[in-house]
């Protein structure tokens, strides 16, 4: 793909379109609701299930709506992406369903679940160092042998566009929310979820969700300007990636505000989550379910009266 920095920024039309495009090929996902998670939170809680999409996780929406706007030439050569595990699922399946080669670079840390998920749908995996700087320089290489078209794993407007889809259909299905949770890695899914909100239902209150050991958002958007990740530590692996050129922008003027959980509230607000609403999660949707839980606390003496409040659990592809 161009680079992004040379494209515009997607739009609310642009969510429309990739919904057009995705009906009836993925997942309407449902929107579950525990009584337990309300009464320890303090609010009215719909949990919008996109660890039950296909791969897994919402990435496939971004990567089935990026493929789907290339040409037979740029096909016949295939995609090329770095990925933690999510996406790279997630571009494998797409890449299937087209008829094309994905090749995946991965961290050699990657969870051995989502190398497996990688390896089932297709796609030719490539190990590099655990760092940014290790997974572009490979996928670079493999690009200019190969002559695939790259496919970011979120700082591209055609992904973002696809992630919207997401908040789009949360919003037909809950109406008169008054705040959506959404965990933040590289910003594909909150850049998106802004696109839906701000269009459909602007007085909804956006709240990022980050790691404390990956907190690149809140500091950037504490400093007023991007700060990438250098070293991430934290067990929400989708969540260690950097912000990118099209999502810092997203994160600085449209989210309301960033609450930061650490890898203790993680892991708790996930085995609670599990154990009372029957459902699987990975780390990376916990983090949303931990500020939900911490959120009450921090409005307590603000004054701020809401009370439903949806939660974006972005995957479930974790090691039982």
């Amino acid at each position: 793909m161009t680079n992004p920095a040379s494209l515009a920024s997607p739009t609310y039309q642009d969510v429309i379109n990739a919904a057009q495009r995705l009906s009836g090929r993925i997942h309407q996902t449902p929107v579950t609701t525990c009584q337990a998670l309300n009464q320890r939170s303090g609010f009215d809680v719909f949990f919008k299930c996109e660890n039950l999409q296909k791969t897994g996780s919402f990435k496939i929406r971004g990567a089935t709506n990026a493929l789907d706007q290339l040409n037979e030439q740029q096909l016949a050569k295939g995609v090329i992406t770095h990925s933690s595990g999510n996406h790279a699922a997630a571009l494998a399946c797409a890449a299937k369903m087209r008829g094309t080669t994905a090749w995946i670079v991965m961290p050699s840390n990657s969870s051995a679940i989502k190398k497996a998920a990688v390896e089932t749908y297709g796609g030719k995996i490539i190990e590099c160092e655990p760092n940014l700087e290790a997974r572009e320089r490979v996928a670079a290489a493999v690009q200019a042998d190969t002559g695939a078209t790259s496919i970011p794993p979120y700082d591209h407007p055609h992904i973002i566009a696809g992630q919207g889809t997401c908040a789009d259909e949360l919003l037909k299905q809950v109406i008169d929310l008054d705040a959506v949770i959404c965990p933040i890695g590289g910003g594909g899914l909150i850049s998106g979820t802004c696109l839906a909100v701000r269009a459909v239902a602007p007085h909804v209150r956006i709240i990022g969700a980050e790691p404390a050991g990956a907190d690149d958002a809140f500091r950037s958007k504490q400093a007023n300007q991007w700060i990438p990740q250098t070293d991430p530590q934290t067990i929400a692996d989708g969540l260690r990636t950097s912000l990118g050129t099209l999502t810092w922008p997203f994160v600085r003027d449209q989210v309301d505000e960033i609450v930061c959980v650490d890898d203790h509230e993680i892991e708790q607000a996930g085995k609670f989550f599990m154990q009372r609403s029957k459902l699987i999660i990975e780390p990376s949707s916990a983090v949303g379910v931990a500020v939900l839980l911490k959120y009450r606390q921090l409005i307590e003496s603000t004054g701020n009266e809401f009370r439903r409040v949806a939660v974006i659990l972005c995957g479930g592809n974790v090691e039982i």
